[in-house]
């Protein structure tokens, strides 16, 4: 399920419009979201239980926000003490709730030494029984500032990143949007990104009314494709004026206007007619071009490369596109090519876009 438009975190059910399912699903639908994200689990433990009766709170609200055309994903916070633990909590909720995606929110613990080890082993054995729904990191705006958290580790079995981009103490949510996107862009695997901003105060601060227009307009600007926002709980309790603003917000409508452009398509286009310039034209001039053995940028460097893979490596190959999905700004897709060359036979990439061209390009192949 590929996520757009509008979406609200939700911590703690009963602090929702006290806790009624189809009060809930009311004003969901009346701000115009389009997704909801529940918290169902805390490291090896279900959230949200009734702390005395210990009945599941979420079920009825999946299924009042279900009946209003709205998607549920599951959000659960991740510490990596015990990775399997944790796994088989997320594994159950999952298969009880019948969620349509899952979000791990790692932070501060998963910076512990040795945390690379634990992330893998969560991720393999939360695959190993859903191997194909659709699941977000959800953690740091910078990853720069959290070079300790194990971002391969959790992002080669992702299909987003959730930054959570928080610019507490300040008012620049331009500058930290678009920070953020730049440093996500360089993370090996690249994930399409969906932004979360703040709904919340702190510590005397609180986001104002231009920030979160800020928010919104930068987001657009990069065509992104939906935006988040943490948490339900406070935004309605605290910061009504800000709820109200993002329900009246019509997020993505001036991007519905311009058709996503298939860009997987023209690349295997450009390929197969060995034209080099037909290529590079298909690229950002700041595009950075990644494998497994090395990381490039700028049009010249990524001429040079297609060069010698397509006149010296690849001589008399033709590409297929074997299955493609996203749209706008992200987009996975794979490939293969015959004949078959020795050591190049087949490949799954992923593209960045901005303005209809290719801003980061991951490409594996066999």
């Amino acid at each position: 399920m590929n996520l757009r438009g509008k979406g609200f975190f939700i911590w703690k059910i009963q602090d929702c419009e006290k806790g009624n399912p189809q009060a809930i699903a009311s004003a969901a639908q009346a701000a115009g979201l389009s997704h909801i994200l529940i918290k169902i689990a805390d490291g090896n433990y279900p959230y949200n239980l009734d702390s005395k009766t210990r009945v599941d709170l979420v079920p009825p609200v999946v299924s009042a926000l279900r009946s209003r055309g709205i998607a549920v994903w599951g959000w659960h916070y991740v510490y990596g003490y015990d990775p399997l633990g944790e796994a088989r909590i997320a594994i159950q909720r999952l298969k009880e709730l019948g969620l349509d995606g899952y979000v791990i929110d790692a932070e501060t613990e998963y910076k512990e030494p040795g945390r690379e080890n634990n992330a893998r082993r969560f991720m393999n054995e939360y695959r190993k029984a859903f191997p194909n729904l659709p699941t977000a990191l959800s953690s740091y705006r910078f990853p720069t500032y959290h070079r300790q958290l194990p971002w391969r580790e959790f992002l080669e079995a992702c299909d987003y990143s959730m930054p959570q981009v928080y610019w507490e103490k300040s008012h620049n949510a331009a500058a930290n949007v678009k920070r953020c996107l730049k440093e996500y862009q360089q993370l090996v695997p690249y994930r399409p990104v969906i932004l979360t901003g703040p709904g919340y105060k702190w510590d005397g601060w609180r986001p104002t009314e231009d920030d979160l227009r800020e928010f919104f307009q930068t987001a657009e600007e990069a065509r992104i494709p939906a935006v988040n926002f943490f948490s339900w709980d406070e935004c309605r309790r605290d910061l009504p004026n800000l709820w109200n603003l993002i329900a009246k917000y019509n997020y993505g409508s001036q991007q519905s206007e311009e058709k996503p452009k298939a860009l997987p398509e023209q690349l295997i286009q450009a390929l197969n007619s060995r034209q080099t310039e037909q290529i590079i034209n298909l690229y950002r001039p700041d595009a950075v071009h990644i494998n497994a053995k090395r990381t490039i940028q700028g049009h010249a460097a990524i001429r040079s490369w297609y060069e010698a893979l397509l006149h010296d490596r690849l001589p008399e190959t033709k590409f297929q596109l074997t299955g493609s999905a996203g749209q706008g700004a992200s987009w996975r897709f794979s490939w293969r090519v015959s004949p078959q060359v020795d050591g190049f036979s087949f490949g799954k990439d992923t593209l960045g876009v901005i303005d209809g061209k290719i801003v980061y390009h991951y490409t594996t192949f066999s």
